[in-house]
């Protein structure tokens, strides 16, 4: 027999967890149905670092990131954690605009602008280029225990979390409430919400179109720490294309010090494109040894011989605008493009108001944008 619930999650990655924990502290009934288990490495929000970057110009974003900044802070009061820590972030290189700082301040962030030599005196694991702009509210998310605190805190407040629970089908019933089968259970749903990152198309097949999304394998790697006496910030190196010095590079650079695993380093967004179910976990080896070129000559405190890879995933939109939306017992989060973590407290909120009913969000965020 079918197990009725108010709300079903799919997913329980970061996005999906958050959404469990906003609906759960409302007081709705949810259960969140999580593929693998505790901690995995098959998704996107495993690890211990990821950078809580405040550089964004676009207003809507910066509206998203100061409501996630007093949000992470809620979920470290209610779980008696720390998990995000405001080392800073430099972000520098001939792709950051001269009046960047200029731009965050009017938009309230703290910034300052500083000369390469100035902050190679500040921060001297790191050589610099061009120009700096220095955000000390910014700073590093524990992404695993972020996880574990948004389930631990969900099921505190009455959600029911099913780990190593794999779901087989989803099928919208003639009364539009929604059966989701686990080889254990069906469960009808009034709402069902889809955060399951890179198996989304493969889960939702034909039951709602979404914008094109692109699965890829990135291969960042952690280095070992050469100088100890480095005080390291999160940091974002933004090139300048088409200019011979940087004639190996894949992408921009992103990076921060993961503690007791070393500096971590990737490029963005541009790994092997895979089918999730298919991964080999094996780095690129070209990629790879053009992130130990660029160690050897960005990052001076760290040895660019020692490096052990990481593997994660990224799924990305062509516009790397995320898709929040609600279409009929769907409600969809998905597409984070690689930038998505500091913000997930408030797609959790934003996915639970959809459940709820709340309007949809901006055209941007559509699952029927063009």
């Amino acid at each position: 027999m079918a197990a009725p619930r108010e709300t079903v999650v799919i997913g329980g990655g970061a996005m999906g967890s958050a959404t469990a924990w906003q609906l759960a502290r409302r007081g709705r009934e949810v259960t969140l149905i999580e593929r693998f288990g505790a901690r995995h490495t098959r998704g996107a929000s495993h690890g211990r670092s990821r950078n809580f970057n405040l550089t964004y110009v676009d207003p809507t974003y910066q509206v998203m990131l100061r409501e996630a900044a007093a949000l992470w802070r809620e979920l470290e009061e209610e779980s008696g954690l720390s998990l995000l820590e405001l080392v800073g972030i430099v972000n520098h290189g001939a792709g950051i605009a001269p009046d960047l700082g200029e731009a965050l301040g009017a938009l309230g962030v703290e910034a300052s602008m500083l000369t390469p030599d100035e902050a190679q005196e500040r921060w001297a694991g790191i050589r610099f280029d061009t120009r700096v702009v220095h955000t000390p509210e910014a700073g590093r998310l524990d992404a695993e225990e972020s996880v574990a605190a948004l389930q631990s805190e969900a099921a505190r407040h009455g959600a029911e979390v099913l780990l190593e629970t794999r779901v087989d089908s989803i099928r919208v019933r003639p009364d539009d409430r929604v059966e989701v089968s686990t080889r254990e259970e069906v469960y009808v749903a009034d709402t069902v919400v889809v955060t399951a990152g890179a198996w989304t198309d493969k889960l939702l097949g034909a039951s709602l179109a979404l914008p094109r999304l692109v699965v890829t394998q990135e291969q960042p790697g952690h280095f070992a720490v050469s100088d100890l006496s480095a005080v390291w910030p999160g940091f974002n190196h933004l090139h300048e294309p088409g200019n011979a010095r940087y004639d190996y590079w894949y992408s921009q650079i992103y990076g921060t010090l993961t503690p007791g695993e070393g500096v971590k380093a990737g490029w963005h967004g541009v790994g092997p494109v895979m089918d999730p179910d298919a991964r080999t976990f094996a780095p690129e080896p070209v990629q790879l040894a053009a992130l130990q070129r660029y160690a050897r000559d960005w990052l001076p405190g760290v040895d660019a011989a020692a490096v052990t890879p990481i593997s994660c995933t990224y799924t990305s939109t062509n516009d790397t605008d995320f898709v929040l939306d609600r279409v009929g017992p769907f409600v969809v989060g998905v597409g984070f493009s690689g930038h998505g973590f500091k913000f997930v407290p408030t797609v959790g909120r934003i996915l639970a108001d959809l459940v709820e009913g709340a309007a949809r969000p901006a055209v941007r965020f559509s699952s029927t944008r063009p």
